[in-house]
């Protein structure tokens, strides 16, 4: 199949996806949530161990994909944070910035480089911050850079943009360097995710059963639309990253950001939607610019 349309697929699944955990959000604690989906989704990943090679499960590329399901899923944890505590037109942009990130902090601690172009990427990624993030009342041009870093509420953000900063590097090594296949990649990588986040809740519940006890029929069939839409998402992201440079997949799929912000913003009502609408395609149009220069 074509590498865009697999990313195309992706981005449709990973934008429903967004808008039916922050729905599920309103009722489910993040910490449990995040737990019943890594269960629930290990459960449609079962097919994928049927085509497991029995040589990559004591592989090198197996110890590297643990660590990667760690910071993942941290930073899965931290985005279901932001979901819960911000709007979804607010906090999904927020969440693009990560090539931004990735290209300045090159520049900082690896003597990298940029060319003139890509410093106009950066420079769309912060108008569309800027715009993101301003306020009818705001006292100076510069108050909405200083609430978004003076504030708590973007903590959890920042957080994720930093681990997916290193767990894409580490998803393109995985699948290129190493050749690890996509069917074991996504079988032991949803394994991992669900003992991490069953001993995440184990020690913060001293029990298991909690996040169950939390669920109605309504927050149920969530958990399992937000399941199959995972799998699906992720392998068409796996696959096209097989078939094309990872910038340009993720090009592609960061069009979940947008298709999110304009279903999910109408859906929930949010404040200021053409706004941050207009943020988010500046902040894409910068991260598309960095990614494929």
């Amino acid at each position: 199949m074509n590498w865009f349309l697999l990313a195309f697929i992706s981005a449709v699944f990973s934008a429903v996806s967004a808008v039916s955990e922050k729905k599920a959000l309103f009722s489910l604690d993040a910490f449990n949530f995040s737990f019943l989906i890594s269960a629930v989704t290990l459960l449609f990943c079962i097919p994928f161990f049927m085509n497991i090679n029995n040589q990559d499960i004591f592989s090198v590329s197996m110890q590297i994909l643990f660590l990667k399901a760690i910071l993942n899923a941290a930073a899965f944890l931290f985005v279901m944070l932001s979901i819960k505590n911000l709007e979804i037109s607010e906090a999904l942009p927020l969440l693009a910035l990560t090539p931004g990130l990735v290209a300045v902090s090159g520049v900082l601690f690896i003597n990298d480089t940029l060319t003139l172009f890509e410093w106009f990427g950066i420079f769309l990624m912060l108008a569309g911050t800027y715009i993101l993030e301003i306020k009818k009342n705001s006292k100076n041009y510069f108050e909405p850079f200083k609430g978004l870093f003076n504030s708590k509420k973007y903590l959890y953000v920042f957080l994720a943009l930093i681990l997916f900063t290193v767990t894409s590097l580490l998803d393109r090594v995985l699948l290129k360097d190493y050749n690890l296949p996509p069917y074991t990649f996504m079988a032991f990588q949803q394994l991992f995710y669900a003992i991490i986040f069953a001993v995440v809740v184990l020690l913060k519940n001293k029990g298991i059963t909690q996040p169950f006890s939390e669920l109605t029929k309504k927050t149920f069939y969530l958990v399992v639309i937000v399941s199959v839409f995972t799998v699906i998402y992720r392998y068409t992201q796996i696959e096209a990253t097989k078939l094309a440079p990872a910038a340009l997949v993720l090009s592609v799929k960061r069009l979940s950001v947008l298709m999110a912000i304009i279903f999910g913003g109408r859906l929930f009502s949010e404040d200021n939607l053409l706004r941050r609408v207009i943020a988010a395609i500046i902040i894409l149009a910068g991260a598309t610019i960095l990614m494929n220069s």
